[in-house]
């Protein structure tokens, strides 16, 4: 019963993690719920063991149909890789609870400007070229990197409100090119989990298999319905995890 439980989390986690990010609110409160005794790092694991195919699949799905800067992104993923090396071993020396406690209300201010910046992210209009457009999204993927190997929660839509607010992308472009950034951070966090044996690989492929079917959908469906929908989506995703965040920090 709880492998079919999370299986569903996983494909419904695919499915939000494709459009937007955020799936981990999803996946991971299932895992924990259906495996309370289990070493907090094992489920860890295990979501990323099942998100890193789903962001394979979201990033294959968006490279159809959008414009990828493969230079700057192949770039932008090693340092975003890592970014996410240095955080998963810094969380091994000093915790996170601090960014806990913080990160509700990063993401409040987050809400509030997308909310009152109405026309951000409705169009597609990049503020930097060649070696500046590199520069600036490597520093984007490496710091949010870092944030998803330390705590994780939300980094695709961190990655999401930098690129439309930093780069000037519009929100359809800015989730096709988080979804290759967050591609390399999960590979990342996934290495050094397998690597100190937090993943059980008799689950990972019934989840990645859920996740990858998600993530088709959701994809498609943001492809379809464009950059408005995404943003509407952003904002409803921003929203959960704010709650999620804020009892998370109440509770600490």
């Amino acid at each position: 019963m709880e492998l079919i439980i999370v299986t569903i989390a996983a494909g419904l986690a695919g499915f939000m993690d494709a459009i937007v990010g955020g799936g981990g609110l999803i996946l991971v409160p299932a895992l924990f719920a259906s495996f309370p005794e289990a070493h907090p790092a094992t489920m860890l694991g295990n979501n990323k063991s099942a998100s890193l195919w789903g962001t394979i699949m979201a990033s294959w799905q968006y490279s159809r149909r959008v414009h990828l800067q493969w230079q700057t992104l192949i770039v932008a993923g090693a340092f975003a890789f890592i970014g996410s090396l240095a955080g998963a071993w810094s969380v091994t020396q000093i915790s996170p609870n601090f960014l806990r406690k913080i990160l509700p209300f990063v993401l409040v201010g987050v809400l509030i400007y997308t909310l009152i910046k109405k026309n951000m992210g409705r169009t597609h209009a990049p503020r930097f070229e060649n070696h500046a457009q590199i520069f600036a999204m490597s520093l984007i993927g490496c710091a949010v990197g870092f944030y998803d190997g330390f705590f994780g929660p939300g980094a695709g839509s961190l990655l999401v409100f930098f690129l439309v607010r930093t780069l000037g992308y519009d929100f359809l472009n800015a989730s096709a090119n988080a979804k290759i950034l967050n591609m390399f951070s999960n590979a990342a966090a996934l290495l050094l989990f397998s690597w100190h044996g937090h993943v059980w690989w008799h689950m990972a492929l019934p989840l990645a298999v859920a996740n990858v079917a998600g993530s088709f959908l959701g994809s498609r469906i943001a492809l379809v319905h464009g950059s408005q929908f995404v943003r509407w989506v952003f904002i409803f995703v921003v929203t959960l995890l704010i709650l999620k965040t804020g009892f998370g920090a109440l509770g600490h």
